[in-house]
């Protein structure tokens, strides 16, 4: 069992990744913006604070990290106006990893996306600052010195998971549902051997604790 501590928790795979570590026996906590987010998690044994990311400062970011065993962060604009990626997709992580830092947090998985996602598209101006955005993060995760993960899953989409993916240093872009990505994220938070790596994610016919073991190195 671990307590773990979700920014995004709210969100589509951040939801789904809450209930199956609940389900596993983890201790789950999170920010959230609202006050009805917090009771309705709590109703759920899960313990929330209230707060903005983009105003919090890192000093109070750390208070609420202290005594998690990881962090995780899947929050994101999705390719929203440019203040939101900045201030999510951005600035965001660079707050929550010098917070981890500060609150003795090494472990920091980051749920980030496919380089080549919908390149064949005309993506217009924000939703390509959104991905340099996004590159920018996983580089500055990567170089943070904590216990890193970066997830790229492929195209998320809705509806339920096949528990099977493909999983690995580079995968084609396809598309994966957030509940399988949900259930990835939380077999690779409990393999303590998987660190410092960037893995991407796709639809595929390995089932997701295998595809978790055949990424240890």
């Amino acid at each position: 069992m671990a307590d773990l501590f979700l920014i995004g928790i709210t969100g589509g795979v951040g939801r789904l990744l809450a209930r199956r570590l609940r389900a596993r026996g983890d201790t789950v906590r999170g920010l959230v913006r609202r006050d009805d987010q917090r009771a309705e998690l709590a109703a759920q044994g899960m313990d929330t604070r209230v707060g903005d990311l983009s105003t919090m400062t890192v000093d109070e970011l750390a208070a609420a990290f202290r005594g998690a065993d990881a962090i995780v962060f899947s929050a994101g604009s999705n390719g929203g106006s440019r203040e939101v990626t900045k201030a999510v997709d951005g600035d965001g992580v660079a707050k929550a990893i010098a917070a981890a830092r500060l609150a003795g947090v090494e472990r920091f998985a980051l749920v980030s996306v496919l380089p080549e996602s919908w390149r064949e598209r005309d993506l217009g101006e924000e939703v390509e600052y959104y991905f340099a955005v996004k590159k920018e993060a996983d580089i500055a995760l990567s170089r943070s010195g904590l216990n890193w993960l970066i997830l790229r899953p492929s195209l998320l989409v809705d509806g339920p998971g096949t528990g099977v993916v493909s999983l690995g240093p580079a995968e084609f872009h396809g598309r994966i549902s957030r509940d399988d990505v949900a259930a990835t994220l939380a077999e690779l938070l409990h393999e303590p051997r998987i660190g410092r790596q960037i893995l991407e994610l796709d639809e595929g016919s390995t089932p997701i604790e295998d595809a978790v073991r055949a990424n240890v190195r």
